[in-house]
């Protein structure tokens, strides 16, 4: 028999050698494993040294180029909207001041009259106003000779109808609205919160600036109502362009949506850039090209061209 100090001593001796034999091999394992991973830390080291390099080569082109296209943007657009009229419409707060401010200019600088901004707020497209909204329209508090459609299905048709009535000069030759008429309209629907805007006179054409993309389960409804506004505004002068970032050109964007449709898209012309100064002289092109007829999209999204050609821009 064998007694149990015999079995104590063998358990030690076993987990001596195996204590042994991990030190040991990892003693051996250490140096090729720790040489390994430093050499993989400078690989990457020295990859993100060159990624920054070439990210900082990348954005001195791109401020070369912006600065470029801003010293001849003002000759490229000069005298192609000579006598014009537009009207801003910024849909939602993303909406950089700058840009606006260098849209308006470079507008000018076309030689048209921007009448105004209408600023839309979140409400406008919030589905929850539809009820308010729908009461204000049929209410029967609207200018004399604006009409309320029959047709028409929703509150989104029956605001984008009304504003279409009272910010829009008929590319037909018809009258223009009286300007009293757009300020007792935005008024009303200033008091429920859905716009902002005063003193804005009825423009011939209209620029839309958007930026980003709606979140949420009524992303697409609220697009739905702003496309109604735009294609109503397109149809009562003559052309809108619609003009945003890249964010605003995926699906729960506005420019996005309306190159989604190419009902829409074939009559408005859609501009992905406008915050640089390329993009800004594309949406003014853009609305020469929508006097003469011809709708497009600009700017760097996929399928989309830089810019408008100029030599169909004269009509």
């Amino acid at each position: 028999m064998i007694d149990f100090r015999y079995h104590l001593v063998s358990l030690i001796a076993v987990f001596l050698a195996v204590a042994l034999g991990i030190v040991i091999g990892t003693t051996q394992l250490n140096d090729p494993i720790l040489t390994d991973i430093e050499n993989q830390v400078t690989d990457l080291e020295q990859d993100k040294r060159a990624l920054e390099d070439r990210t900082q080569e990348l954005q001195a082109q791109v401020d070369t180029s912006d600065a470029f296209a801003q010293t001849v943007a003002p000759a490229l657009v000069e005298g192609t909207l000579s006598g014009g009229s537009v009207l801003l419409v910024v849909t939602n707060e993303d909406v950089a001041p700058e840009t606006v401010e260098q849209v308006t200019a470079l507008i000018g600088q076309a030689g048209a009259t921007v009448t105004g901004t209408v600023r839309l707020l979140p409400g406008y497209s919030d589905p929850s106003s539809s009820s308010s909204l729908q009461s204000y329209v049929t209410g029967g508090g609207l200018p004399a000779g604006v009409t309320v459609p029959p047709e028409a299905e929703d509150a989104g048709e029956l605001v984008a109808s009304l504003l279409a009535q009272v910010l829009m000069v008929p590319a037909d030759g018809g009258a223009a609205p009286d300007p009293t008429a757009a300020s007792s309209v935005l008024a009303g629907l200033a008091s429920l919160e859905v716009v902002e805007g005063s003193s804005v006179q009825p423009a011939e054409q209209v620029v839309f600036l958007t930026a980003g993309e709606f979140t949420g389960g009524e992303a697409a409804e609220r697009n739905a109502t702003l496309v109604e506004l735009v294609t109503a505004l397109d149809r009562a002068g003559s052309g809108a362009v619609v003009a945003g970032d890249a964010a605003s050109a995926r699906e729960n964007g506005l420019v996005g949506a309306i190159r989604a449709d190419q009902g829409v898209s074939g009559s408005v012309s859609t501009v992905d850039n406008v915050a640089t100064a390329a993009g800004q002289a594309s949406a003014v092109l853009a609305l020469r090209q929508e006097r003469a007829g011809t709708s497009g999209a600009y700017g760097t999204g996929e399928e989309a061209q830089p810019v408008p050609a100029l030599a169909s821009a004269t009509p």
